[in-house]
């Protein structure tokens, strides 16, 4: 937790609160901070600021900002991924906020089993979205968008996210070229389930505007690639 990312509504008055117990246990067990020491604090989509502590309670932190701060930059790219088994929904979720994705769109495919779709993660993506935005100190949350159905989607919203400014861009093991690297601009990247995408489904992006590339000779789990792909294509 590089940041505590507070909501606007504790940031109401002159003196700012913490309460929420994990934040709360954080700064008392692991940073063991006291009054009048100083702490980075954000509010979520709005700012982040270096805060004072004045006052602790036995459940609740009251901070004054000081001054407030830099937040980083987000990267000009949508991230689509096909929706992974629920343990790795939680990293992926948690390192595409870190890595600063402004977009991300979970997807089906055939490889994807349907019970992924009834996991109670998908109803905790706000809880790692925060830990994300902590992490990074970052407050910006990004927007995150669900869809169950491949072919619609791929027919009918895909197209519209493409352009010859944001092109799409499928990572495919069994691609001819090399994914592009240190790009410069704007794009939308595809990531499949593990398993790869069936050829069909691969066509049918290709059909729509997506380019495909591999990453190489190695098969990459899906918070692997998804690393990896971002690095590559905006070092």
């Amino acid at each position: 937790m590089n940041i505590v990312l507070l909501e606007p509504d504790d940031c109401q008055d002159a003196l700012w609160i913490i309460q929420q117990p994990r934040q709360y246990q954080h700064i008392i067990q692991h940073l063991k901070l006291k009054v009048g020491e100083h702490l980075k604090v954000g509010i979520r989509n709005l700012a982040r600021y270096l805060v004072e502590i004045k006052k602790i309670d036995h459940d609740k932190i009251w901070v004054e900002p000081i001054q407030k701060e830099f937040v980083p930059t987000k990267l000009p790219v949508t991230l689509i991924v096909a929706l992974p088994r629920p343990k790795v929904l939680r990293r992926l979720v948690m390192d595409s906020v870190t890595l600063g994705v402004d977009k991300l769109i979970l997807i089906h495919s055939y490889r994807v089993d349907k019970s992924y779709w009834q996991t109670p993660f998908l109803q905790q993506l706000d809880h790692y979205v925060t830990l994300g935005l902590e992490q990074a100190g970052d407050v910006y949350a990004p927007e995150i968008q669900l869809y169950q159905r491949f072919k619609p989607f791929v027919e009918d919203v895909l197209p519209q996210m493409i352009d010859i400014d944001k092109p799409a861009y499928l990572a495919h093991p069994y691609a001819e070229k090399p994914m592009p690297q240190a790009i410069g601009h704007a794009c939308t990247v595809i990531i499949g389930p593990e398993g790869g995408f069936i050829p069909y489904e691969v066509d049918l992006m290709k059909k729509n505007g997506c380019q495909v590339y591999h990453l190489g000779n190695r098969i990459l789990r899906t918070e692997t690639a998804v690393s990896y792909l971002l690095g590559r294509l905006f070092a």
